[in-house]
Parts: structure tokens; sequence; C-alpha cells
């Protein structure tokens, strides 16, 4: 199921770095694991599916963030801070990362000396590379390199992307993100493309979806397809429904589930996040679907007020879940079927609690092995209403 003889070697970074909870755990363990959790927290719900875990559980991450500094020796350093510190850990190579995005990092790194860039200093304020985001289409194979900078200007900028792209010509794009802000944040709000496009393109269940700089986008894109197959299953569409599709983002699920319903709603409050699913229907063509910014509780209890109706809600809150407000709304609409997609199992399960006691039932939970190497997992929860029994 995987690389043994690279899985049997000891992260160098493990005791430092913290990011994965099982370092070292065979992985048929960790599934094991996660599955025993997940029964243990849906008792209450009914059964869970057996755990969807990868063939190959390295090097899955698509999305590469290596914050950057220098040690007092001069040396520059790029990976991921210390637990519980803002100390960087030194990472050469990250055994759940992208290779490719990598070595990207790591001639970054190797560059700035030549060019005598400075690294950020968050105590002083001073320097200039914050922080490097590197994103890989699954499919396209299509790279792109975020440079987050502390000014708009850097120096010899033509030459620095040319060098970069000598040693990497997949480069398909590079950009500055400009984060002048004590802040902990990673991104600031401005980009500037210095090459290529400014965003990278990947397939994602036959749909192609706009990746940009802050655009979310999950992370191991392998896993994912996986995960909504098995939510647009769930929606049981047939052609004939109207589905809303709440926290769209950049609207990945509802443009898949557009091509089996009626038509659907996607509803979403951050404003750019919008105008990337706008752009990603006119990229695919897509009619039957409509994005609203806003809130979805609010839009949904609109739809019932004014005797609107939706077959099915689809909807994927961050790892927090979702509060009561939007619970109810979803309840006053009252949808034939709920799709539930969560990345966080302690929340839904206490949102569960509260559909479970307002007429919907649970009929299907099926884990999926998104974070290999963490204690996360992620699920696709299906619930209809409840029949009254005469």
């Amino acid at each position: 199921m995987q690389n043994k003889q690279e899985n049997s070697k000891t992260c160098p970074y493990a005791k430092k770095c913290g990011g994965c909870d099982y370092q070292g755990v065979p992985y048929e363990e960790q599934l094991a694991k996660k599955q025993a959790y997940m029964k243990k927290l849906m008792k209450p719900f009914g059964k869970v599916n057996p755990i969807v875990g990868m063939k190959d559980p390295l090097h899955y991450r698509h999305k590469v963030q290596a914050a950057f500094d220098c040690t007092r020796k001069g040396q520059v350093v790029a990976g991921v801070y210390e637990k519980n510190s803002h100390d960087v850990v030194d990472i050469e190579k990250c055994l759940i990362e992208n290779e490719e995005a990598d070595a990207i990092i790591r001639d970054i790194k190797n560059l700035l000396r030549s060019f005598r860039i400075k690294t950020y200093d968050e105590d002083t304020g001073y320097g200039l590379l914050r922080h490097v985001l590197v994103r890989k289409g699954y499919h396209s194979g299509q790279i792109m390199v975020v440079l987050v900078l502390a000014s708009p200007i850097l120096p010899s900028k033509n030459n620095f992307v040319k060098a970069l792209r000598k040693n990497h010509p997949e480069i398909s794009t590079v950009v500055i993100n400009v984060n002048d802000r004590r802040t902990s944040m990673v991104l600031g709000d401005r980009n500037i493309t210095v090459y290529g496009k400014g965003y990278i393109e990947d397939k994602l269940c036959g749909c192609t979806f706009r990746i940009s700089p802050s655009s979310f986008y999950q992370v191991n894109p392998e896993q994912t397809e996986l995960l909504y197959q098995k939510a647009i299953a769930c929606a049981g569409l047939t052609g004939k429904e109207t589905v809303i599709d709440a926290y769209c983002g950049t609207g990945t699920i509802g443009l898949i589930a557009s091509r089996f319903a009626k038509n659907v709603m996607g509803v979403e409050l951050n404003q750019d996040a919008i105008k990337d699913a706008i752009t990603n229907a006119k990229r695919n063509d897509i009619h039957n679907i409509r994005f609203y910014h806003g809130d979805a509780g609010e839009f949904m209890v609109n739809m019932a007020e004014k005797g609107e109706k939706a077959d099915v809600v689809i909807m994927d809150p961050p790892r927090t879940g979702s509060d009561e407000a939007f619970l109810s709304s979803i309840i006053k609409l009252s949808p034939k079927r709920i799709v539930y997609v969560s990345c966080g199992p302690d929340t839904l399960a206490r949102d569960l609690k509260y559909l479970t006691g307002h007429g919907y039932r649970m009929t299907e939970c099926t884990p999926y092995d998104m974070f290999p190497f963490t204690r996360h997992v992620e699920n696709v929860v299906a619930l209809s209403k409840n029949v009254k029994k005469s």
C-alpha cells in the first residue's frame, strides 16, 4: 500500500515539527485508529463505512508552505514553525509534501544570498521574504510559486525568476504576495504577477478549476476526487433536483453537482471566492448554477419564508462546524436530503445531534484519510428526513 522503504526512515524533524501525530506509525495502524475513533463517535447515529485510505500516503500535499528566517549565524532556514513557538524548523525534505515543491523551496533558499535578499524578522519588522507558497496541479502538472514579501519590490525580480526557472522550467507562474502587516496571517491582500498568468488550473471530477494564490483548494487532490464523488452519490441526484451548495467557496462541489441536478445555488461569505466560482462556471461552460455572496443560513431562511424549496443541501463547513443559526435554517428549508462534508469529526457529531433531533437521520457515513500521518479524518455523511410511520 505504501513505499515501505521510505516510510521506515524516521523523520528527522518529527520531534520539533509536531505536524505529524502518527509519524513512525505503520499506515494500516493509522487507518485502524481513525476507523475506531469514527465508529465510537458516530455510534449514536448509525454505522460507519470502512475508511478510504491511500495506496501511497507519501508526498500527498500539493500545497506546500514554508516560513523563512535567518539564524544568529546568518544561515537561511525554511520550513514550519516549531510546535508552540515561532522558531522555524529548517526542513530540506518532508515525507508528506510534494517533492517538486520541496526542491523549489530549497533552491529559493540558496538563491537568497546571491541576490542579497534578506528574510523577514518578525521581532524587528526588517527584511523582505516572509514565506514561500508552492501549489501544484495534480492532473495539469502546473506549478505556482508565491513569494510572500513585506514590500512589493523584489530586487532584480526578472533575474531572480529566470534563475529559479533555469533550475525548475516546470514552474508555470510566479506571484509576489505583499504582506506588510505585523500579523500571523501568511498571505496579504495584494498579488503582483511577475511571470505567467498569476494562477494555475487543475481538473477535479471532470471540471477545470482556477487556483489563485489565496483560493481554497484541497491539499490532497487524489483523495478529494473520491470524497466529492461520494458526496455527489449521497445527494442522490436524478437531474430534477434543486441543490444548495452552502459554504461553496470557489464552487468545486456545486459545479460538479450541477452536471447531475436541475439547478444549483452556491452561497459563500467570501467575496473573492465567489468571483473565482463565477469564473470557474464560465470556464466549464456550466449555466445551471448561480452563486450568491452572503450568509448561507440567511439565504435558506429567506427561501423558506418565500415558500421556495430545495431538494438537497450540501454543506462543507470549516473545522469548527456550523452554528445553531445555520442548522436551524436548514430545518426551516426542510430539504429531502443533506450531505455533510466534514473535516472536524467532533463538531460533526455535535451538529448531527441537532439535525437528528429535528427530523433527520444519518443514512451513511464514510471516513476519508485526507491527511495521512495526522490525526485528522474527513467524512461524508448523508442524512434524509425521517418518514413518519402511520
